[in-house]
């Protein structure tokens, strides 16, 4: 028997679920502080945040808390993994595309011109000194850490959860799901582009799930994935694309590549072997690399 809660935070939709009931008050109250501790590092939006001062303090080497330095580290070794698809020295860019405050709030604005490209430094030019905690970005650049971030905190809840708990934890921020313990059945996810879409059934018992998609937090000439080749919004073949991977992390690495640089992504996941369901701009899908095919619809 499982139990679930579900909530709003970072703009999106946060459900956990337990496959024991009885813990799942106090297993909610410790991902909503990890949360925290998540946003007040390195979320963009708030001026107090630790990334928001590397950001203004461009430049500079920065001490940082050792939660940040995780983050970064992890969000460059996704830009490596990528071949600098998933690169998070596009802060700048997100910020030209319009996307500077919450998302209800930009999309209440009137139509904006289109977004002019904007420099795209590349995650070479990030400087972390793991040791000593420091972080520095170069002058005028911006760190967005929004594409791994997220993966990483379902990623590490669900591993401290299930272990704590001794029981099977599934954890959704957004489109990132990770699945850690031993589910007596494996739980079963619907795919879909936007939240109460009609979507596809499959089943998860462990690993990441993660969808990327530009249909979502997007507003009238725009939306958050950039492509860092460009500078701007991507405009590749596929609107939103879906991936399995053993962490969230990893398979929102591939889900946002695909949707941020197209086909320049898919030999790099063909290459890792992860299940992939892509849609086309049409509406037109296409599913690699064993992605279930007895999926039905929601």
């Amino acid at each position: 028997m499982s139990a679930s809660r579900t909530w709003t935070a970072w703009s999106c939709t946060v459900r956990l679920t337990v496959d024991d009931p009885a813990v799942l008050g106090a297993a909610c109250g410790e991902l909503k502080a990890l949360m925290d501790r998540v946003d007040k590092a390195a979320s963009r939006f708030r001026p107090d945040s630790e990334l928001s001062i590397v950001n203004q303090r461009g430049g500079a080497m920065v001490p940082v808390s050792r939660l940040l330095v995780d983050l970064v580290d992890v969000s460059l070794m996704a830009a490596s993994i990528s071949g600098g698809a998933v690169d998070p020295t596009v802060g700048t860019a997100v910020i030209a595309a319009g996307y500077d405050d919450d998302i209800e709030t930009v999309r209440r604005r009137p139509a904006p011109p289109a977004a002019l490209p904007a420099t795209v430094p590349g995650w070479q030019q990030v400087q972390l000194n793991r040791k000593l905690a420091l972080l520095g970005v170069p002058e005028g650049a911006a760190l967005d850490l929004g594409a791994t971030a997220k993966a990483w905190t379902a990623d590490r809840a669900a591993l401290v959860l299930s272990k704590r708990y001794g029981c099977a934890v599934l954890v959704e921020i957004g489109g990132d799901l990770c699945a850690a313990g031993q589910p007596a059945k494996p739980w079963v996810i619907t795919v879909a582009e936007r939240a109460d879409d009609p979507g596809v059934l499959v089943t998860l018992a462990h690993g990441g799930l993660t969808t990327s998609t530009r249909t979502s937090r997007s507003w009238a000439n725009g939306h958050h994935i950039i492509d860092p080749r460009t500078g701007l919004p991507a405009a590749g073949p596929w609107r939103t694309a879906s991936v399995w991977a053993p962490t969230a992390v990893r398979a929102n690495t591939f889900s946002t590549a695909l949707v941020a640089t197209g086909e320049a992504a898919v030999g790099r996941l063909t290459l890792a072997g992860h299940p992939a369901r892509m849609v086309a701009a049409d509406g037109e899908v296409t599913e690699l690399a064993g992605w279930p095919a007895s999926t039905q619809a929601a």
